[in-house]
């Protein structure tokens, strides 16, 4: 019935978003930076992750907590829900304070600084939006979710095409008013999550309970932990850009990578929605004891193949997608598919990873992300300064691969599956035919449009002839 349920609700998740998010990252995205350039577009590049830095401060774990918490015990929304958006919000004022503070620190100038905090208090929206969304996920109402996940991009979509094709605003397209966009766009969706949530709780009131957020926040730190470490070793290329390089240049190299990682964020975003829909299954189906190898194994397959078929076309295609996104211009052509391969490492860690921390597994999750930072930041400092915004896809690279293996081989350890060699030798006889495919296609047809199709129909067709996919074995959970 959990496998049931995880396909039926991940197929309508992933439809709204294929809708909706795509036309974000592929086309709003890139016709901003075309408008802007590179060195201001790279400026907003490199705030936005650095406010993504201290993370830890807005959410201290409570998310994940609380998805886990509220999927193993339901009639805990109704007990927590008014203590911890109290807390949610007085933790975004000490974020936002903060997150400030080391701005100045760090000398960015105030420019940099009025920016700096319309991110991080749009950090705070997206952080409340997720807080609300876990309860939902937690009482596995998904439909809602999946409205509440692209409701923010929707209104965004609509305000910057205003702005970007129309003359009815009379507003100019430059980087405040685009960050003025999404925090409408997060606000009006944060205001429509809390009525939504509010409606399945009788009781709900906003009172000062020191004790209880003590409590939460002990049970909640581990998990903190793991967000904040995941975020740098994630997030710190582009600030490490911004800063190691000279003026200017710093700026202009980070939005070069902006456009390569530009996809990779649109296919994380697959990813990412697995990872969310098998939190609270994976923590109920170990509370309750039962066997979540198939469940993991049918989620690795789903997420493998897409991620091992991108990466395949980054690299057979990466001059025609990259200029086609951004109106032509293929200065980020090789970074773009450096980083796509890092899709696979990425796509393998939200299975995995996942199935850890419903498992209560931080500890081991912790030491691995202390380890990943250190190695992305002793490969930054090394490579940025010879290779620039490619040194730091190198860095990127080493890391996800590292971390995805570490991810595979505890889960191995500690639930004792038993290693499948027969998938590992189709994933191989599968990559090498996918490699085939792109020869192929690059051989046969000159219209890129045509070849990418043709090989995404190819390497389809490949998954299914080497049992990669099975028709078979979806049928089958869709039938529990």
């Amino acid at each position: 019935m959990q496998q049931k349920k995880f396909i039926t609700n991940l197929a309508i998740l992933i439809c709204l978003n294929l809708l909706i998010k795509p036309f974000w990252t592929l086309v709003i995205e890139p016709s901003v930076q075309f408008k802007v350039g590179n060195t201001s577009y790279g400026e907003y590049f490199a705030l936005f992750n650095f406010s993504f830095l201290l993370n830890i401060l807005l959410d201290f774990g409570i998310t994940n907590f609380n998805n886990k918490n509220i999927a193993q015990n339901n009639h805990l929304l109704e007990k927590h829900f008014s203590g911890l958006f109290f807390l949610k919000l007085l933790l975004g004022i000490i974020y936002i304070t903060v997150t400030v503070s080391l701005g100045i620190l760090v000398g960015y100038n105030i420019r940099y600084l009025k920016l700096l905090f319309l991110l991080g208090f749009n950090q705070f929206l997206i952080s409340m939006i997720l807080y609300l969304r876990s309860n939902l996920l937690g009482l596995h109402a998904f439909k809602s979710d999946s409205i509440i996940s692209v409701l923010d991009r929707f209104i965004m979509i609509g305000l910057c095409s205003l702005m970007l094709w129309t003359a009815y605003t009379g507003i100019e397209v430059d980087i405040m008013n685009f960050v003025y966009a999404q925090t409408l766009g997060y606000t009006l969706t944060a205001i429509f999550a809390f009525i939504v949530v509010y409606r399945k709780t009788d009781n709900f009131t906003l009172s000062w309970n020191r004790p209880f957020w003590i409590m939460i926040l002990k049970k909640s730190f581990p998990f903190a932990v793991l967000v904040l470490l995941m975020t740098f070793y994630n997030r710190l290329d582009s600030v490490m850009i911004e800063r190691l390089l000279p003026e200017g240049e710093g700026a202009t190299q980070a939005g070069i990578y902006a456009k390569g990682f530009r996809l990779l964020d649109a296919a994380n975003m697959i990813a990412y929605l697995f990872s969310i829909q098998l939190l609270p299954i994976f923590s109920r189906m170990l509370k309750f004891k039962e066997d979540v190898q198939n469940l993991v194994k049918l989620s690795f397959t789903l997420l493998i193949t897409p991620a091992i078929i991108s990466a395949a076309i980054a690299w057979f295609y990466q001059n025609e997608l990259i200029g086609l996104i951004n109106h032509g211009v293929t200065d980020s052509a090789t970074i773009f598919s450096m980083l796509m391969t890092c899709f696979i490492a990425i796509s393998t860690t939200y299975i995995f990873g996942t199935l850890l921390t419903a498992n209560g597994n931080l500890k081991q999750l912790n030491t691995m992300a202390i380890i990943g930072i250190s190695i992305n930041l002793i490969l930054n400092l090394i490579l940025i300064p010879h290779f620039k915004a490619m040194g730091a896809a190198y860095s990127s690279l080493a890391t996800q691969f590292f971390t995805a293996a570490v991810q595979v081989y505890l889960s191995y350890k500690i639930f004792k599956f038993k290693v499948n060699y027969r998938l590992i030798v189709i994933l191989i006889i599968y990559v090498v035919g996918v490699v085939g495919a792109g020869f192929a296609s690059r051989m046969l047809f000159t219209n890129f449009f045509i070849g990418m199709g043709f090989m995404c129909v190819l390497c389809g067709i490949w998954a299914l002839v080497t049992g990669l996919i099975s028709f078979k074995s979806i049928m089958r959970f869709m039938k529990y």
